[in-house]
C-alpha cells in the first residue's frame, strides 16, 4: 500500500551540504572527476553545482556519505556509491567569477547502469518513476538520432547574429567566431560555422541585440548543398526566447 504523506515527506529535499565525488564519462575514452559538495538531498535524488555542466539526459556517478536512513541499498557502507541521471541543468555566474558554474539536479537510479551505457557512455535517457514499490527511478533509453538534432518544435528560418565560444574538455574557450544562425527554436539551433566541433562538445551562444546566453551542446554538423558548414546544436541551460519574433 503507498501513503502519498509519506511519499511526499520522503521526497522533500533536505538542505544537507555533503562532500560528493562525481565522475563523468565523456565517451568510451575520456573521464573525468570533480569534488563538490551537495545542496539538498532526497533518498530518490540530489542537487549540486560542478564547474562544467553534463548533458541532460547522460549518466553520472556519485560517491558520498549519505546518511543511512535515506539510502535504498548499502546501508552498511562507509560510502554511498550510485549512478544517477541529470535531469536539470542551469549556469550560474556568481560574483566576481571568471568562468560560470553548473547546477544539476540528478536521480538517483541505482547501484549498477545499465549494459547499454558500458556499450556507449554518451547515451541519453529518461526516467519514470515505478509504481509498484515507490524506490529508485527506472530508466528508459532515448531513441538515439544519428546526425540529426531531435526536433520538439518548430525552427523559425532566421538569422539571429551571435557570437559562437568553442570550449575544450576542461571548459576553456578555445575559440570564437561572429556569425548567424540559419534556424533557431526555443530548444536548439542550426549555427553557420567555420569552427569544428564533434558531437557532444559544448559551445555558447550570445546575442548582443538580444541580451541573451545560452549554453548548448553540439548535437550534429554538417556542410550544406551551398557548401558552408554548420553547427546543430541543443541548449542545455536556458530556452531561447523567441518573443522579439512576435
Amino acid at each position: 500500500m503507498k501513503y502519498p504523506g509519506k511519499d511526499r515527506r520522503l521526497r522533500e529535499r533536505l538542505k544537507l551540504s555533503l562532500p560528493a565525488r562525481v565522475q563523468v564519462r565523456e565517451d568510451a575514452a575520456t573521464e573525468w572527476t570533480e569534488m563538490t559538495r551537495l545542496d539538498d538531498l532526497t533518498p530518490f535524488g540530489a542537487g549540486f553545482s560542478l564547474t562544467r555542466p553534463v548533458d541532460i539526459g547522460r549518466l553520472l556517478h556519485l560517491t558520498m556519505p549519505m546518511p543511512r536512513q535515506l539510502r535504498c541499498f548499502d546501508h552498511i557502507e562507509d560510502q554511498y556509491r550510485v549512478y544517477a541521471l541529470v535531469r536539470s541543468l542551469r549556469a550560474d555566474f556568481p560574483a566576481g567569477a571568471s568562468a560560470p558554474r553548473f547546477r544539476l539536479g540528478v536521480a538517483f537510479v541505482g547501484k549498477r547502469p545499465p549494459e547499454s551505457y558500458q556499450l556507449d557512455p554518451q547515451r541519453r535517457y529518461e526516467v519514470f518513476e515505478p509504481e509498484a514499490d515507490g524506490g529508485l527511478w527506472k530508466l528508459l533509453e532515448q531513441t538515439p538520432v544519428e546526425g540529426q538534432v531531435a526536433k520538439k518544435e518548430s525552427r523559425l528560418s532566421v538569422p539571429v547574429e551571435v557570437t559562437v565560444e568553442l570550449y575544450d574538455e576542461n571548459w576553456n574557450i578555445t575559440a570564437r567566431e561572429e556569425t548567424v544562425t540559419e534556424n533557431i527554436s526555443r530548444r536548439g539551433a542550426a549555427v553557420y560555422t567555420t569552427l569544428r566541433a564533434e558531437r557532444g562538445r559544448f559551445v555558447r551562444l550570445t546575442s548582443a541585440r538580444y541580451q541573451t546566453s545560452a549554453f548548448a551542446v553540439v548535437r550534429a554538423s554538417r556542410t550544406g548543398n551551398d557548401s558552408i558548414p554548420r553547427l546543430h546544436v541543443e541548449f542545455i541551460d536556458r530556452e531561447w526566447p523567441l518573443e522579439e519574433f512576435g
